[in-house]
């Protein structure tokens, strides 16, 4: 076998090898702002399993369900001054924490905030925005399962928000990060059977809320 047919071979491999490790734009199914979901699990027990293990045991859950939105190269999003939150409100009076549908919280627990109880159930979160001063609303007002334009009365998003649904509100902690978070994000930090932070953070604005559990429910 002479050089120039060693080489041809070694060339159509090359490119066989090349054909073979390339793939196709993988299709991606998303939303804009896609579903995003926080959770955390409390007042259980650690218990050995018998294979050497851990299981946890009788915990409750806190969840939060939101759409999660993203910058995609928007600057000052939440705007300032009188225009401050008034993008991400979209013309509600205040902020559905999140993107389409109405941002939930539900919870096995009582849970207390700025002083109030809550009892273990699912409730609307809502973000009341002002200028470095963030409220925590959380509300009980009927929701819509699908989109009504003749509904004025149940929640869409926060369009038909009422007060008169407010179980209470709470100040939250406000500071400005170093580096921006692309998509919007709630997470919880510093998790205890006795409580937790609920953290909220878009941009460069970062808002946190002390939450305290109460007695769990059996």
């Amino acid at each position: 076998m002479n050089f120039r047919r060693l080489f041809s071979i070694a060339a159509c491999c090359l490119a066989m090898g090349a054909l073979t490790s390339a793939q196709a734009i993988p299709e991606v199914k998303l939303v804009p702002s896609p579903q995003g979901q926080a959770s955390i699990q409390v007042a259980g027990r650690w218990e050995k399993t018998a294979e050497g293990g851990q299981a946890y045991r009788d915990g409750k859950w806190i969840v939060v369900d939101y759409g999660r939105p993203l910058l995609r190269g928007r600057k000052d999003l939440l705007g300032a001054g009188a225009d401050y939150g008034k993008t991400v409100n979209a013309g509600a009076p205040l902020w559905r924490a999140g993107a389409n549908n109405t941002t939930r919280l539900t919870t096995q627990v009582p849970l207390n905030i700025g002083g109030k109880t809550l009892a273990p159930g699912v409730y609307n979160v809502f973000v009341d925005l002002k200028p470095g001063n963030w409220t925590l609303v959380m509300s009980n007002q009927p929701i819509q399962e699908t989109f009504d334009p003749n509904d004025k009365v149940r929640l869409s998003g926060a369009t038909n928000y009422d007060p008169k649904f407010d179980l209470l509100r709470a100040p939250m902690t406000v500071r400005t990060a170093d580096s921006s978070v692309e998509q919007f994000t709630i997470g919880f930090t510093n998790v205890t059977d006795a409580g937790a932070t609920m953290t909220m953070a878009w941009d460069k604005t970062m808002a946190a809320i002390d939450i305290k559990v109460g007695a769990a429910t059996k």
